[in-house]
């Protein structure tokens, strides 16, 4: 998957082929399944974390092959390219009106979204609580029994010199 994400990223003209398209959206249902991550933990304590590099170019090739939407939720009303999260009774996740995740976020069993907002590639784990007003932000890794107080924005992590083609 690595390779085809990195051959996709080089050539542009590959995303009007389907097995494209399909490559990259698996790498999104993998994150939104906490199958896979931007950045893994260090295997040892004191270790560094390591970055998927291909990773976030397959987040950045959705928002280009996506086509954008509208999406009514009650009485709130979205234009965007990624859907919303829909999945949290099953995930176990506890999400408050009007707390809002994009697809391709992850939240582990337990956490709680007070009314904020979790963006793509976010990795949200285990007993954490996103509260209210607060954001994560894009591919940001928050750990297990984390308390996000009310108002607090953690910043996302785009760091390629091509971050947006």
């Amino acid at each position: 998957m690595t390779s085809k994400i990195e051959e996709i990223w080089t050539n542009r003209e590959l995303l009007a082929k389907h097995e494209s398209t399909d490559i990259i959206k698996e790498v999104i249902n993998k994150l939104d399944r906490g199958e896979l991550r931007v950045a893994n933990p260090p295997a040892i304590e004191g270790g560094e974390w390591t970055v998927n590099e291909w990773v976030k170019k397959a987040i950045l090739l959705y928002f280009i092959s996506q086509q954008m939407k509208t999406e009514e939720v009650g009485i709130f009303t979205f234009n965007d390219k990624i859907p919303l999260k829909t999945n949290f009774a099953e995930a176990k996740v506890r999400a408050v009106p009007p707390a809002v995740a994009r697809y391709g976020s992850y939240q582990a069993p337990g956490v709680i979204l007070m009314p904020s907002y979790v963006n793509i590639g976010a990795y949200v784990d285990e007993r954490t609580m996103v509260d209210t007003w607060a954001t994560v932000g894009s591919c940001a890794q928050i750990g297990k029994d984390v308390h996000l107080s009310g108002g607090v924005g953690i910043g996302g992590y785009w760091s390629h010199p091509r971050q947006h083609p």
